[in-house]
């Protein structure tokens, strides 16, 4: 038994009021069972009930026990001295005021609804299945399923904010900068994104702003921030890309003890860090103030357009610096400019207008659903259950769903758990 199916019982009210009475004897009558807290302090603000003769405002806090009161220390707290009523599975002991007056205890362990007694033990006893509700969830609602999935995603971009605030609080307010960075974490794609990031951290934006006309001192200032540099060469490309470095970094005081190595291994040549880091330098060498760009656009075409490069000539032949390869222009893909609208440009885009009070829902929604679902072990299994992926947004609200939910055992706050609780 959970807290949280209490929680779940007495909102819905879920169980017999027959006959209602407190521990103490005294007759119950629930006006109104308050407003679900999902913050700190008790657990529903607000509620009126009736006691006996007298109709009591206040809030109600929800406990397994009647002696959990005390091993929450909720004595100690005044955030509960308002609390008029104690809601328990099962009654142990007494729960005192600090004027020594008892605080009515209503106990459910014998009025909640079988039915959905037994729906909470299914959920809750199979730990072999893939997701709780996996033998229930090809049955639920198409329509519940696609408002529940666009606020796991609205959901998944609060999550992401704090990182891109934090980013903006470091940048002094420089979103440009925040672009920049995020920009270059997700070049870096799963392997390398720490590593890219911490490039980008290590020199100021300005620096790039400075240089954005000049392509090879772009190319020179990240590869050699990323330490690729440290390398003997008689390329003309090569040497050149040191002499701007060794310029560059005379010039503006360049470090880089604190940039993390970037990798090779296991990728695939089309995401070596020499290939991206060139890519991510040929689309600021051709966008003077993206941002300001990113935050008119409105389709994933427009975005295209902006994203349409290619890494500088020598990478034509090479993925390495050392070794030459067939030819093959290292243009940046649609599949990869999707990945960096659904990880990059639209979280930074939705805290942009966060920051300053605007509504864009209906803009993002449309956006990423504009955009083929993401390919992976979750949105595969979820479809197998009910074809439920069709779009990137689809895609990333399963993988909320999964992550946050799911695995965590969050069915009683999730719309899914909460529907097939109530259902007959």
């Amino acid at each position: 038994m959970q807290e949280d199916f209490l929680h779940h019982i007495w909102k819905f009210q879920k169980f017999s009021k027959t006959t209602l009475t407190t521990e103490e004897g005294d007759a119950i009558e629930i006006v109104q069972q308050g407003t679900h807290n999902f913050n700190s302090g008790p657990d529903f603000f607000n509620a009126q009930i009736r006691i006996g003769k007298q109709l009591w405002v206040g809030n109600v806090e929800i406990h397994l026990k009647s002696s959990d009161w005390y091993a929450h220390h909720h004595e100690r707290d005044p955030a509960y001295d308002n609390v008029i009523l104690h809601v328990v599975w099962e009654h142990d002991v007494e729960v005192y005021r600090k004027d020594n007056s008892i605080i009515p205890t209503l106990a459910l362990k014998n009025r909640v609804d079988t039915f959905a007694l037994a729906k909470y033990n299914k959920l809750f006893s199979n730990k072999k299945q893939w997701i709780a509700c996996e033998e229930d969830f090809p049955e639920v609602d198409d329509f519940l399923l696609e408002n529940w999935m666009e606020r796991l995603y609205f959901e998944r971009l609060e999550r992401k904010s704090g990182l891109i605030f934090e980013l903006l609080k470091t940048s002094k307010n420089d979103w440009e900068a925040v672009l920049f960075r995020m920009l270059a974490k997700n070049f870096g794609l799963k392997n390398n994104a720490e590593a890219f990031l911490s490039i980008a951290h290590s020199f100021d934006f300005s620096v790039l702003r400075k240089i954005q006309d000049k392509p090879i001192q772009l190319e020179a200032l990240l590869f050699g921030q990323a330490g690729l540099l440290e390398i003997e060469s008689e390329d003309t490309y090569v040497t050149q890309l040191k002499k701007e470095y060794d310029f560059l970094k005379n010039k503006f005081k360049l470090q880089n003890d604190q940039v993390a190595p970037v990798q090779f291994f296991r990728l695939r040549p089309v995401n070596f860090p020499t290939i991206r880091l060139a890519q991510l330098a040929a689309i600021y060498s051709v966008n003077k103030q993206l941002f300001s760009k990113i935050i008119s656009v409105k389709t994933k075409e427009e975005i295209y357009t902006l994203f349409d490069v290619s890494a500088s000539s020598f990478w034509d032949t090479h993925y390495h610096f050392n070794s030459v390869s067939k030819a093959r222009k290292k243009r940046l893909t649609k599949a990869f400019i999707d990945l960096l609208i659904i990880n990059t440009i639209v979280p930074v885009v939705f805290c942009y207008n966060k920051h300053l009070g605007k509504e864009v829902s209906e803009t993002l929604i449309k956006l990423m659903n504009s955009l083929r679902k993401e390919e992976n072990s979750i949105v595969s299994k979820f479809n197998v259950l009910k074809p439920v992926a069709e779009s990137a947004l689809h895609s990333q609200a399963l993988i909320e769903l999964k992550n946050n939910y799911c695995d965590k055992k969050k069915c009683l706050q999730c719309v899914v758990g909460n529907r097939l609780l109530q259902e007959k």
